[in-house]
């Protein structure tokens, strides 16, 4: 069988003012990343949306989907920033969970895989990095995602990924959770065009 590691779904409009509300979103209070044994070096979260029940809840509990939940919700800081909530609402699939999540230099997310989290299973996992640099290195079954700024791609989370930042910034990447429906596949088909994204 055939799987899709990854596939570009196409650059963003109005980048550049997402990454002028990351200024603003960088002052808020972030969270480092609960599983400790998957990562070294800093890793952190912000969380944009979450599950509901967790809307007026603690920043850990919003920034991870530790239980299943069927209602999501926008948080304030998501909602205060019109280009990304423009960015949000525009996705044409149920989006679940929202975040931003900051690598900062020097530390690595050691390999591992999020179990069902992916095309087949119903839902996709997006990534937009905000902020990145040329020593910034995503693995997806050990082949290289040659994510750009600005640019929006699908990650099979299911399959082993890792990542390292030998770079001399953090990056920061917006990560959302979606709900997998007809147009989202054909974007992630149409944008799995080279033999690089493919693994058999």
């Amino acid at each position: 069988m055939t799987i899709c590691n990854f596939a570009l779904l196409g650059k963003v409009t109005g980048f550049s003012q997402i990454q002028h509300e990351l200024e603003q979103l960088m002052q808020l209070e972030w969270y480092a990343h609960v599983n400790k044994r998957d990562y070294q070096g800093g890793w952190d979260v912000l969380p944009l949306r979450c599950a509901s029940e967790h809307l007026n809840g603690h920043g850990i509990l919003q920034s991870f989907a530790i239980y299943p939940s069927d209602h999501w919700s926008n948080l304030p800081q998501l909602e205060q920033s019109p280009a990304l909530l423009r960015f949000v609402t525009a996705l044409p699939f149920s989006v679940k969970s929202v975040r931003l999540m900051r690598l900062h230099p020097g530390a690595k997310i050691k390999p591992h895989r999020d179990h069902g989290l992916c095309l087949e299973q119903g839902e996709a996992r997006l990534h937009l990095p905000l902020q990145t640099n040329p020593l910034l290195k995503f693995f997806v079954n050990d082949q290289l995602v040659p994510m750009q700024a600005g640019e929006l791609w699908y990650i099979n989370a299911d399959q082993v990924h890792q990542v390292e930042n030998k770079g001399s910034e953090s990056r920061i990447n917006l990560v959302l959770d979606v709900v997998v429906n007809d147009e989202l596949k054909e974007q992630v088909y149409a944008g799995w065009n080279t033999e690089l994204s493919r693994v058999n």
